[in-house]
């Protein structure tokens, strides 16, 4: 026995449609859900006090970059992700020697290469030596000898008697910190994932409409 099957080209078209409405679909859905994800990052890290910089390096880009498909993808990223990072996960930080963590107090400044001074960098620009000084109680301490400028911070004294000269604690030493965990990003990664299907229906839906 012979079977012959004959498709009409109305019901080839209308596949053909629906495929394509499903694309559009899926395309439009997982670059909404992208776009949340991103800003959600990014008002998480303005929210914790992180600054608008670092919120700044939330990133995303929506794959294919032109057309649609129903394997659209969208990928979330931040332009820093070890900082980032260490505040979605509140990490210990010890030293890389085994040491101390030197931490600068206000009277340090800061490192002209940004972020924080090291003690080394510190003694070079200073013309200072660093002294160390041990507590029983409470952290342990790099000090200098020296006067404070207008700005707070320890520079070497012009005065030959030693006028206006203090002893300034420039660097607290701990063995160890615990960052504090201030970010959960995984939770409105969740909240985005669990968004896509409702977005697939609501833009099919939509694109019914039209």
């Amino acid at each position: 026995m012979k079977v012959k099957l004959d498709i009409d080209p109305d019901i080839v078209a209308m596949m053909a449609a629906e495929v394509a409405a499903g694309e559009r679909a899926v395309s439009a859905a997982i670059r909404e859900a992208g776009t949340r994800l991103k800003t959600a990052w990014r008002l998480q890290i303005t929210g914790a006090g992180l600054g608008t910089r670092l919120a700044n390096s939330i990133r995303s880009q929506n794959f294919p970059k032109s057309g649609e498909s129903l394997d659209a993808t969208a990928l979330v990223w931040s332009k820093a992700p070890v900082i980032v990072g260490a505040h979605d996960t509140g990490p210990l930080i010890r030293s890389k020697d085994g040491f101390w963590l030197a931490i600068p107090l206000p009277a340090a400044g800061k490192s002209l290469r940004g972020g924080s001074i090291t003690p080394g960098e510190w003694e070079r620009r200073r013309g200072l030596r660093l002294r160390f000084v041990y507590r029983r109680t409470g952290p342990s301490l790099l000090v200098a000898e020296g006067r404070l400028n207008t700005k707070g911070q320890a520079v070497v004294s012009r005065s030959k008697i030693g006028r206006g000269n203090v002893t300034a604690p420039i660097f607290l030493l701990v063995p160890q910190v615990k960052l504090p965990k201030r970010l959960d990003l995984a939770r409105d990664a969740d909240r985005a994932l669990d968004s896509v299907p409702g977005l697939i229906v609501a833009n099919w839906a939509e694109d019914r409409l039209r």
